[in-house]
């Protein structure tokens, strides 16, 4: 059993190291949102408003608390005197309560698509994030492609300078610009670096944990022209408040009259009657308390509330419209970039790596020159990179697109 033993813990060795280097949250562009909707720390914290609103639902639509009342008059003798004991409630006159309930429930819905809007807002910003990182990603594969391409130039030429052939000159042009491609890959290691940091905080990780992002960018393919403003959390919002601000004006109106007070109340008195003595009186009676309204009609609260009212609808309708306008541009935005994309696909690649193979076989055959090798590579370089930057600038043009119509991705 011994000798068995340090081969056992080896291989427990081998079994948990490599899930220790494992990332501990991987994420993609679909699921980014999921990942966000479950753990991030101001998302659940918006999520607190809906409690909030419910509290003042539950509290609103209540009568006063009932009030007691107690008296005791006295004769300066102590021989006579009153004790009165009573309950008051004050009740609306008008529906006021029903509206205070209406209101409440129209904020507590309000307060829902708020918290839509947050996560809507959270999940635009970690999707481009994403975008960022694959196109990063897709850049960085390119050039170490290019740098295995420049690589094998580089033996080639190292081959053909030994037999002296070629010019050692060329061989150090090449192997320059492997090492100029291979700086470049650092400074985009260094740039996903700095976006896997802003993508961290939005989906709630913790110190410590890594991430890693999944899936690559698919190809440029608009989603649909059609935008409804409705499907907006923030539109939805909007259109609460000018529903609320419209009860508002209702619940101001039904605050001309106060509330009346009523009661009911019990007394014993003792009095004296002469020459009969002294005689005791149980009384029991109702009050009524019923204000004027001579001073104040709730006029300026009414109208306060009426410009809100129209305030919050025009705001409402401005939205809308923004909601479109934001939408038409990203989509307009993505056209662009989907007809760039196509050109450089079916035109300027296939003639660069055409020209850059035909530079390479002039080249070899000793009818070249190195110079017109290195540019033809880096023209197509260029080609495939700026297909990249487009590719980049789409989805993140229909992450915007997505987010102004209120869908996923």
């Amino acid at each position: 059993m011994s000798k068995f033993y340090p081969l056992a813990v080896l291989a427990l060795a081998g079994m948990t190291l490599p899930l220790r280097a494992e990332p501990n949250v991987i994420v993609s562009l679909a699921s980014v949102g999921d990942r966000i909707r479950a753990q991030n720390p101001d998302l659940a914290a918006a999520r607190l408003r809906i409690q909030e609103a419910l509290g003042r639902v539950n509290q609103s639509g209540r009568l006063a608390n009932p009030g007691l009342e107690t008296a005791l008059d006295q004769s300066s003798g102590f021989r006579e005197g009153k004790f009165e004991i009573g309950i008051s409630q004050r009740f609306p006159l008008t529906n006021r309560l029903k509206l205070e309930e209406d209101v409440s429930l129209t904020e507590l819905k309000s307060a829902e698509a708020e918290v839509r809007e947050v996560e809507r807002q959270l999940t635009g910003q970690a999707r481009e994030a994403v975008v960022k990182v694959l196109a990063t990603r897709q850049r960085r594969e390119l050039l170490r492609e290019q740098i295995g391409v420049s690589k094998e130039f580089a033996e080639f030429l190292s081959e053909i300078a030994a037999k002296g052939e070629g010019s050692p000159l060329d061989v150090g042009q090449a192997k320059l610009e492997a090492a100029s491609l291979a700086l470049e890959i650092r400074q985009l290691d260094a740039g996903e670096a700095a976006l896997l940091g802003e993508l961290k905080p939005l989906l709630g990780m913790r110190p410590g944990e890594t991430l890693s992002v999944s899936g690559t960018l698919p190809p440029p393919m608009p989603p649909p022209a059609e935008t409804d403003p409705s499907h907006r959390p923030d539109f939805q919002a909007a259109k609460l408040a000018a529903l609320a601000a419209k009860q508002g004006v209702a619940l101001e109106q039904s605050r001309r009259y106060d509330d009346v007070e009523g009661g009911i109340f019990a007394a014993a008195e003792r009095t004296e009657d002469a020459p009969e003595g002294y005689q005791n009186e149980a009384i029991i009676g109702l009050r009524f308390k019923i204000a004027l309204p001579f001073w104040n009609k709730n006029e300026g609260a009414i109208q306060e509330a009426a410009a809100k009212k129209e305030r919050k609808e025009m705001e409402a309708v401005a939205l809308g419209r923004n909601i479109q306008l934001e939408a038409e541009a990203a989509r307009a935005e993505m056209q662009e970039w989907a007809k760039m994309i196509a050109e450089i696909n079916d035109t300027l690649l296939p003639l660069a790596a055409e020209q850059s193979a035909f530079a390479e076989t002039t080249y070899r055959n000793g009818q070249g020159e190195i110079q017109s090798v290195l540019r033809s590579r880096e023209k197509r370089l260029q080609l495939a990179a700026a297909r990249i930057a487009a590719l980049r600038e789409f989805h993140l043009a229909r992450v915007r697109h997505e987010t102004a119509r209120g869908g996923g991705f």
